[in-house]
């Protein structure tokens, strides 16, 4: 029999660190699926990718960093691109101009629906996930669409996203 969830005040999980980091939805701490090898490299990639463009495109690229979508709950997307016009936060408070999900083996599609949901719902634009062994999807109105474009433009910055370079900065 499964353990019951245990409510944990907003104060504390905002002053406790977790190895690998937590995600907070509504009193209730989610473990995160922690990536393999392929996870790790495509963060990494996305990462390298944007870094090169952060003064250009306008923006700050940070992986693993806590998002407060809502007032109780704080998600941990494997990448988020920040506007680099805002100031820097510990925690984002705004909508970031992109997030990216890297698949992890143990993700499921009804997670992954409700995190675009609040990420939607919290403003941003650009919500996408890449799947190491397949294809590269976007999150939009309710649902993941496969990603027709493999380069475009962030919509809010002049960073550009483009799956086929970022494939080639996977080790």
């Amino acid at each position: 029999m499964a353990a019951s969830p245990v409510f944990v005040p907003l104060e504390e999980y905002l002053n406790s660190s977790y190895s690998p980091d937590a995600e907070y939805i509504d009193g209730l701490i989610e473990e995160r699926n922690m990536g393999e090898n392929e996870h790790s490299a495509w963060q990494e990639a996305i990462c390298a990718w944007f870094r090169g463009q952060a003064v250009s495109g306008g923006i700050r690229v940070r992986p693993e960093l806590r998002v407060q979508v809502d007032a109780y709950c704080f998600l941990v997307p494997d990448v988020t691109l920040l506007d680099r016009n805002l100031p820097a936060e510990p925690i984002a408070t705004h909508p970031p101009i992109a997030v990216f999900e890297i698949l992890s083996p143990g993700d499921s599609l009804k997670r992954l629906m409700k995190k675009g949901e609040r990420y939607e719902k919290m403003g941003i634009r650009t919500i996408l996930i890449l799947d190491p062994d397949g294809p590269a999807y976007r999150y939009c109105t309710g649902r993941l669409e496969p990603l027709s474009e493999r380069a475009f433009t962030l919509e809010g910055s002049q960073a550009r996203f483009d799956l086929d370079e970022i494939a080639k900065l996977v080790d």
